[in-house]
């Protein structure tokens, strides 16, 4: 028995997927595989097996929480917003007049 999952909503609608919008289904993807690759290296270096897996549970636990919480905090594109605003600079300083001088009006 194959599973049907419904990803996209409409035209011009997000995607989202069991509540994850947008690129956040791609960070919650890669924190995955980087838990498995965790867990990988973990258990070849000798680490007992139910200490990595306690270890991978609990960061898996930690990494749901926060990615469902950004989705639900900033929404599609509010993350990126939020990272862009960031960049904005809070003022912009000129030591010298001749920028203002130079203007004409007409």
């Amino acid at each position: 028995m194959a599973s049907v999952y419904k990803i996209n909503k409409g035209v011009n609608q997000p995607v989202v997927f069991k509540g994850l919008k947008a690129q956040y289904i791609w960070w919650l993807g890669g924190g995955l595989v980087t838990l498995l690759l965790l867990f990988a290296i973990l258990y070849i270096i000798g680490v007992n097996m139910y200490v990595c897996l306690l270890i991978i549970l609990v960061l898996g636990t930690l990494l749901f929480k926060k990615v469902y919480s950004m989705s639900r905090k900033y929404g599609e594109y509010g993350l990126m917003k939020k990272i862009a605003k960031r960049r904005i600079p809070k003022v912009i300083k000129t030591r010298s007049r001749t920028v203002y001088m130079k203007r004409s009006y007409k």
